[in-house]
């Protein structure tokens, strides 16, 4: 699923690609807008939506960028209906690193809403829906949902940034298998939490959709450490049994 994709452009040889149900999104933000001002509320509702991403792009590339001053590769940043996702080519097991990687993203959205702050100010009314259709409160639109962003990746739901927070903390003190089964246990509850919470108080569907594929990502990522663990594990045993067989005598040869 996640290979049905468009490749976009390259940013520091990151590639950006966007999952084909995105246009799904923004046929349906696009529709939303027409039925409420025409052309101009379809216009305003895309821009909307391309600033937002805009930020989620900015917040991965928080995340890459990071990476790769420690030598980790990125294959790609995946830009989907309910966010994006940076595509390592792996992740580093020491505590300090995974730590300054994961901040690095919501920092940027915090850093996005101190500059619009400094420019705009703050808005009268915390509302997204009650921001006025020109240059002012889109910012001040943009400054919300930054802090919104922000916030809400911190949430300790792995394999969130405030779930992998949560395993590099743990794994100072427990080993890495350890520290990101709990993690990842402690993911599940809040996940499932937030979806009912999401479609049965807020009604917001797609908020409970999310945490629910955030559920299911979480589960896949501890279970495919646990196959390399278990792998790992297998190639050392092997090693050590060809290290503990003697090695066979050379023939004499008994001169005629």
């Amino acid at each position: 699923m996640l290979g049905w994709s468009i490749n976009l452009f390259r940013i520091r040889g990151i590639t950006l690609a966007l999952h084909v149900s995105f246009f799904a999104l923004l046929g349906y933000i696009a529709w939303e807008g027409w039925l409420e001002a025409g052309l101009e509320g379809a216009a305003w509702s895309v821009a909307i939506l391309g600033a937002f991403f805009s930020c989620v792009v900015l917040h991965e590339l928080g995340h890459s960028f990071t990476a790769m001053h420690f030598g980790i590769g990125v294959r790609r940043i995946l830009l989907m209906p309910i966010g994006g996702m940076a595509e390592f080519e792996s992740i580093p097991r020491e505590p300090r690193r995974e730590l300054l990687i994961t901040i690095a993203g919501p920092a940027v959205n915090f850093a996005i809403a101190g500059i619009l702050w400094l420019v705009v100010g703050t808005p009268n009314r915390w509302s997204l829906s009650n921001y006025e259709a020109d240059l002012i409160g889109f910012a001040h639109l943009l400054l919300h949902w930054n802090l919104l962003m922000g916030c809400f990746n911190l949430i300790p739901v792995f394999p969130m940034d405030g779930g992998r927070i949560l395993r590099a903390l743990l794994a100072t003190r427990l080993p890495y298998t350890r520290a990101t089964f709990w993690a990842a246990t402690i993911g599940k509850i809040l996940a499932v939490s937030g979806a009912l919470f999401a479609a049965f108080w807020w009604e917001t569907y797609l908020t409970a959709v999310l945490f629910l594929f955030i559920f299911y990502a979480g589960e896949m990522e501890y279970r495919a450490l646990l196959r390399r663990e278990l792998i790992e594990a297998h190639w050392r045993e092997t090693l050590l049994q060809l290290d503990a067989i003697p090695p066979e005598d050379p023939p004499v040869i008994n001169p005629g």
